[in-house]
């Protein structure tokens, strides 16, 4: 995949910024282990487990006091928007990514500030203050360009990079469930 550049990425934005306040999934990805990716239709999400299957319930880079995966890096939503400017239209590309779901809505902090609570299929889940950040990873998959375009600027004022959410109900989500804002919680 040829990497774009930062004038493509600029002018994208218009479309990034016009995502609907609620909106849908547009794809689920679950990371069984470092670097493997699967994009189910539905997945299982629950406090204790995050994702079904995914490797945040195995430990990640941030942990409790005891040692457990943390829960307010439990769930990475990006803006499907954004992702399709950086990798494409087709989704599969995505999924390096390396997020549990893009969603086709406005993740900026005037829509979801830290403590919105999100309603998708059966799942309720919690913005964090966690900021989600490019790393080494993402500039390696899609170039140095798209890392800084989603990490200065207007990009992280909108925090196209996406945000870190903790479930607070457990459920069901499919590609194509609504995402609604439903209020201020934890």
């Amino acid at each position: 995949m040829a990497h774009r550049t930062m004038q493509e990425l600029r002018a994208a934005l218009p479309h990034i910024e016009s995502a609907p306040k609620d909106g849908t999934v547009e794809a689920i990805v679950v990371r069984p282990a470092k670097g493997a990716r699967e994009m189910p239709e539905r997945a299982e999400l629950s406090l204790a487990g995050g994702v079904a299957g995914d490797h945040w319930a195995l430990g990640c880079w941030r942990e409790t006091e005891d040692g457990r995966p943390h829960p307010d890096v439990q769930i990475c939503l990006m803006p499907a928007r954004c992702i399709a400017a950086i990798a494409g239209e087709d989704r599969a590309d995505w999924a390096p990514a390396g997020d549990n779901l893009f969603v086709e809505m406005d993740l900026s902090p005037g829509n979801c500030p830290p403590g919105t609570r999100l309603a998708l299929g059966s799942v309720e889940m919690a913005v964090t203050e966690e900021p989600h950040n490019g790393c080494q990873a993402f500039i390696d998959r899609y170039g140095r360009d798209a890392c800084l375009f989603v990490n200065t600027g207007r990009g992280k004022d909108l925090r196209l990079r996406g945000i870190y959410a903790r479930v607070e109900k457990d459920g069901a989500v499919s590609v194509g469930d609504t995402v609604r804002r439903i209020g201020e919680g934890s």
